[in-house]
């Protein structure tokens, strides 16, 4: 079960909402969310209601301001709990839209998609096993794109407005000493 307490302000200060699950809609709890703690479970944030817009995956740990995740500003609107773990992860990318072009397999994490696959843009994706994260720059950076086990046909299906993707990254049970 996760566990995730909110922030008005900075450094853990002002009105604060905790959360145990899905929450599509946290305008009613707070105006502006400037630092969290993660309790328990790994979570993706949205900067927008209805689990859209930006996302912010956070794992177990103390956020004391949105810079610390990597936030574009201090909106968040949904959050979603990720407890859904497995032992083998695969994703398989294409060059094109509905599965076309140029096609590679991934069962680890990748800092830089373009020196393996030679294209900055993955316009379609499946993910077979596992929860992944892309990353729009390589290294983990920018923003970030969480996706479980389905087919994205399109760049817009995983939440992106352009295919970019520099990185990939398997989301990944943490010890429970972590």
């Amino acid at each position: 079960m996760g566990k995730i307490i909110f922030y008005e302000d900075r450094d853990f200060q002002g009105r604060s909402y905790e959360c145990n699950s899905d929450c599509s809609d946290l305008h009613c709890y707070f105006n502006y969310c400037n630092s969290v703690r993660v309790e328990n479970g790994d979570w993706i944030l949205y900067e927008h209601p209805n689990y859209t817009g930006h996302q912010y995956f956070l794992r177990k740990g103390e956020y004391p301001d949105f810079q610390r995740w990597f936030g574009y500003n201090d909106q968040i609107r949904s959050c979603r709990v990720i407890n859904q773990y497995q032992d083998k992860f695969r994703i398989r990318i294409y060059e094109r839209e509905n599965f076309r072009g140029k096609t590679m397999e991934f069962t680890d994490d990748c800092p830089n998609v373009f020196i393996l696959f030679h294209f900055r843009d993955i316009h379609s994706c499946n993910v077979l096993e596992g929860h992944w994260i892309f990353y729009e720059q390589q290294d983990f950076r920018g923003r970030q794109y969480y996706l479980k086990p389905k087919e994205y046909k399109r760049c817009t299906d995983w939440g992106a407005l352009t295919p970019r993707v520099g990185s990939l990254r398997r989301v990944q049970e943490l010890n429970q000493d972590d």
